[in-house]
């Protein structure tokens, strides 16, 4: 089995999704499976079904989160350090076009969340970044045409 790279931040929130998930979500679901079935015919409620499926999938999430806890590679970016992006790396870009700018962490994929500006390792932008240093310039395929940036800063936090 490959390693999955995790910043410790990230290693945290599963960790704690599955706690919650196994110590609050089941506990919630098993009392709402059980109030449901005390409305009588289970082949007509909408509850107990609804609650069946919300169970299947609290319990596959935690599967899933098992799995990944179990081949996590924690990798802290401030050991890392150095001056070109790799794991872990915060960098900020701006789009050569539009002038805007944007601010990024390259993540793991488990943890990856583009609202909040975590990008996955496995990315297009993240790949085009990897190796570049401040004042590169890459350029990322976009489904409306080829994005050029330019790397102003690199920081590992």
């Amino acid at each position: 089995m490959e390693k999955i790279p995790l910043t410790p931040a990230g290693y945290k929130a599963l960790k704690e999704e599955r706690e919650r998930r196994v110590s609050v979500d089941r506990r919630t679901i098993v009392d709402a499976i059980a109030e449901a079935r005390a409305h009588g015919d289970l082949s007509e409620n909408a509850e107990y079904h609804a609650a069946k499926e919300q169970q299947s999938l609290n319990e596959g999430r935690i599967q899933e989160l098992e799995s990944i806890l179990a081949l996590a590679q924690v990798i802290d970016p401030v050991s890392i350090g150095g001056d070109s992006v790799k794991f872990g790396a915060t960098v900020t870009i701006v789009d050569e076009d539009t002038d805007e700018e944007k601010t990024l962490q390259i993540v793991g994929n488990p943890e990856a969340d583009a609202n909040a500006g975590k990008i996955s390792i496995s990315s297009p932008i993240s790949r085009a970044m990897i190796g570049k240093q401040v004042g590169d310039s890459f350029e990322v395929a976009a489904p409306g045409g080829a994005r050029n940036y330019e790397i102003l800063a690199i920081t590992f936090k």
